[in-house]
């Protein structure tokens, strides 16, 4: 299989805190913002970028972590039931300034449950996305407010994001199925 490199591990370390720049021009002192990252890896690149916008604020924003399985458009097509993972919002979102953060947004359906399954929480007055990286190719009207990495892909093309966390190494490849 042929792979492409799209960042590296300095080049992720770098969207990573121009997006959390981005994020504190917008928002300010981020006082009534939630981080809100869909399970897996866009909760591990919400703690990341939490814990840049803490180093320049000064202190922490609410974050949590948000499975969106029970939501999905296509889990009775699955094959295998979905499994279902932990969410964890310690905050109510009534009222609050959400920032949804995953690692790439491919047609818009995983982001359409995250909305979904947000409203469980409480009504946000605003939600905002975030992606590492946009390929493209929406089957949904949806788009990021804030992205690392845009990037034209086929659709036989596959994006992988690899976290030190889970994967034991920072790389985001583009790989032909």
């Amino acid at each position: 299989m042929e792979q492409t490199i799209l960042l590296t591990e300095e080049e992720m370390r770098r969207a990573l805190e121009r997006l959390a720049y981005q994020v504190l021009e917008r928002h300010g002192d981020c006082a009534g913002l939630v981080l809100v990252g869909i399970q897996r890896r866009g909760a591990d690149i919400a703690v990341r970028l939490g814990r840049v916008i803490a180093e320049r604020l000064g202190c922490a924003l609410p974050s949590g972590a948000l499975d969106i399985n029970l939501y999905r458009d296509d889990w009775t097509t699955l094959s295998a039931k979905p499994a279902i993972g932990p969410s964890d919002i310690p905050v109510d979102l009534d009222g609050r300034d959400v920032l949804l953060v995953d690692d790439v947004l491919f047609t818009g359906r995983t982001i359409r449950a995250a909305l979904e399954a947000l409203l469980d929480y409480g009504r946000p007055r605003r939600v905002e996305l975030l992606v590492l990286v946009d390929r493209g190719h929406r089957e949904l009207p949806i788009h990021a407010d804030y992205v690392g990495r845009a990037v034209n892909t086929g659709r036989n093309e596959q994006v992988d994001v690899l976290l030190r966390e889970r994967d034991g190494r920072d790389e985001v490849l583009l790989s032909i199925r």
